[in-house]
């Protein structure tokens, strides 16, 4: 093992990870900005963004500070140390991909004008800096405590701090965002009739701001801490297994790293074959780019685990292979591209669902919810199954180590992954200032083609992160269960406090979205007010001759977004502490409780949301009338609804269920020993 594998090497490759970032980074900021038009409409986004991320990161530093403290004079002081580090890596993550997808936006812009090829390169390249800042600054941070400390379980904490910003960010863009985008279609589309992304509405700059502060910083902070999450969960459940060899249980506990490794060299590898020649290839561009790395990640995972001792007998007698625990991250990695393909199937345009939805809008709003709300139902069954038998399969392969070391296998190419979903938003700027900058149809058409096939991707990212949240909180679950000592206790049904923990954790999800789709419609209100205004007391401004306050709707979000971020992330922390000062089973619970019906109202929203969302774009294209059409008014209606949906409390939903368990691993030895 020595020979082959070291955690220096694994150092190395995150290293390797950040500088490729840091290089493709410098490639972006010397391709060409534009006319001056364009220039001054990518700096009003660019402001837009960094303001708000510098004023998120000012309020969240506040919690960072007090956790931080509680953790480290109740006695966790490397776990109060690895908390600050995860805090700061998913914060860094989050800048770096948020300053390259505002300078990335105008320039794919630009390159739009006379290629698509070179628009999508520019857009994809934005992608992966974010895929690949998120993976380095995961795996450098967890190998380096791990190399420093040689225990896993005070890593705990760098997954508490990436959960708690992942939390913060995703629900403060995710309102932020919602309230601009709400703004700008209702008055914009439906009252004023103006198209999407028209320079006249005041809302459009907030609206291109908030597709980068949720959909790239807040998905990149979703991910990072789902990724640090379930290699931190493995490593810990591999400390205890009782190995075959002689060589102790060391090999389990790295292995995570060594597999996460391999999954960025397959993912820098799987980035050169992404080119399209036209808009009908690019789909299929990025998703060669995704399936040569999964390929390439398999054959790399194959080879680690025939070289490594990992080996071990289960809790019942029985001895599992190397071979057990490679298709049990093999089993992760299929998952998690079947559940997109199940999203896709869901949410694309060209499929049943959407086009049904866009049918039913021919009737009226009220049918268009209808069609939408019972699509996002129905599209649970699915992924429902496919988690399940995953569980099943993964357990009869390696016991609770299968399970958790799937949910690695899952999101081993999350470089190339998390870059394929996140160059949708600088495809979607790119158009808005195409738009608001007037430039010749073609380049919008070539624009809008890099769009659509975001939404999807987009889409697919979705689901793919309510699986990898799903299998990464049941490998966090199984380490509250090992460090609050409830394997003698049991977690029976027989048991009230277990129900009751059970009923209350059920309600949490439920009472967590109602809190964030508040929220939005609180800030969305504020924004339609203020568009309203705009278009009444701004001289010419409907006609084109008078110039919209767009810094005012960035002030309104920002503010509103910072506002109502806080209340659902003190939820999230305190709902576990208090409850497992009450009863730690009742806390094994009320997290079961938790995962099972947030899994689903996460893939129902997130799918609804989608699926609301491209069938209006299927009307905008020609069908059933068109834009300005009744049916498109009622799928503006469906969309609007759906918006909050699968860009705030459906993502936020996945942060929320680990948050929860890593805040209970954390806090069990605290109350055990109070």
């Amino acid at each position: 093992m020595d020979n082959l594998f070291s955690l220096n090497s694994t150092l190395v490759v995150a290293v390797v990870a950040l500088v490729f970032a840091f290089l493709l980074s410098g490639r972006i900021a010397k391709q060409s900005e534009g006319d001056e038009k364009m220039r001054k409409i990518a700096g009003a986004i660019r402001t837009g963004a960094m303001t708000f991320l510098k004023t998120e990161y000012r309020v969240i530093a506040i919690f960072v500070v007090i956790v931080t403290a509680l953790l480290y004079f109740s006695g966790q002081e490397q776990t109060a140390i690895a908390f600050v580090c995860g805090a700061f890596a998913s914060g860094l993550a989050g800048w770096l991909g948020m300053r390259t997808a505002t300078a990335a936006n105008v320039r794919t812009t630009e390159a739009a004008k006379t290629s698509l090829t070179g628009a999508l390169n520019i857009a994809f390249s934005s992608g992966m800096v974010m895929g690949l800042s998120v993976v380095g600054l995961g795996l450098a941070g967890v190998t380096a405590l791990y190399y420093a400390w040689g225990d896993p379980k005070p890593l705990f904490g760098f997954g508490f701090g990436a959960s708690s910003i992942a939390l913060f960010a995703r629900v403060g863009g995710g309102i932020f965002t919602k309230a601009a985008d709400v703004g700008a279609d209702l008055v914009g589309k439906v009252e004023a009739g103006i198209p999407e992304d028209d320079p006249r509405n005041p809302a459009v700059v907030a609206d291109n701001v908030g597709d980068n502060v949720g959909d790239v910083a807040g998905m990149g902070a979703d991910l990072f801490e789902s990724y640090v999450g379930s290699i931190i969960a493995t490593m810990a459940l591999g400390l205890s297994l009782p190995m075959i060899s002689s060589a102790g249980g060391s090999d389990l506990v790295v292995l995570p790293l060594y597999l996460a490794a391999v999954g960025i060299v397959a993912s820098l590898i799987g980035r050169f074959f992404v080119s399209a020649k036209d808009e009908s290839h690019i789909h299929g561009a990025l998703m060669k780019g995704l399936l040569v790395a999964s390929a390439i990640f398999v054959a790399l995972a194959w080879f680690v685990t025939q070289n490594l001792d990992v080996s071990f007998i289960r809790q019942n007698g029985t001895a599992v292979s190397a071979e057990d625990v490679f298709f049990s991250v093999v089993t992760g990695l299929l998952l998690g591209v079947l559940i997109g393909k199940i999203t896709e199937h869901y949410t694309s345009e060209s499929k049943g669902p959407v086009r049904k939805i866009a049918e039913q809008s021919e009737t009226g709003a009220a049918t268009n919810l209808i069609t939408g709300l019972a699509t996002g139902m129905g599209s649970t069954w699915m992924p429902a199954l496919l988690i399940s038998v995953s569980v099943v399969v993964t357990y009869e392969f390696a016991g609770l180590y299968g399970i958790s070391v799937a949910a690695v296998g899952m999101l081993s190419t999350l470089g190339i992954s998390l870059g394929i979903d996140a160059y949708g938003p600088v495809a979607d700027n790119a158009g808005g200032i195409a738009e608001m900058a007037g430039l010749p149809p073609e380049v919008r058409k070539r624009t809008d083609a890099l769009d659509a096939v975001g939404n999807t991707t987009a889409a697919i990212g979705k689901g793919f992160a309510i699986g990898s949240a799903a299998l990464t909180a049941l490998a966090l679950f199984q380490n509250f269960v090992d460090v609050a000592d409830l394997k003698t206790v049991g977690l029976s049904l027989t048991d009230p406090k277990i129900i009751a923990g059970a009923i209350f954790g059920a309600m949490l999800p439920y009472l967590f979205s109602s809190m964030t789709m508040l929220a939005v419609g609180r800030a969305a209100n504020q924004m339609i007010e203020e568009v309203r205004r705009q278009f009444r007391e701004i001289p010419g401004l409907l006609e084109g001759t008078g110039e919209p306050d767009t810094a005012r709707c960035v002030e309104i979000s920002t503010a509103a977004s910072i506002r109502e971020m806080v209340l659902p992330g003190v939820l999230a922390v305190a709902a576990p502490v208090i409850v497992g000062y009450w009863d730690l089973a009742a806390l094994g619970g009320m997290i079961a409780g938790a995962l099972f019906s947030g899994m689903m109202m996460a893939i129902f929203m997130a799918n609804a949301g989608g699926a609301w969302d491209n069938a209006k774009k299927l009307i905008e294209g020609g069908a059933h009338g068109g834009k300005g059409s009744e049916p498109h008014k009622a799928a503006v209606v469906g969309d609007t609804v759906g918006d909050p949906f699968k860009d705030t409390s459906g993502p936020a939903l996945n942060i929320l269920l680990k948050l929860m368990c890593i805040v209970s691993v954390v806090a069990a030895p605290i109350i055990l020993g109070s």
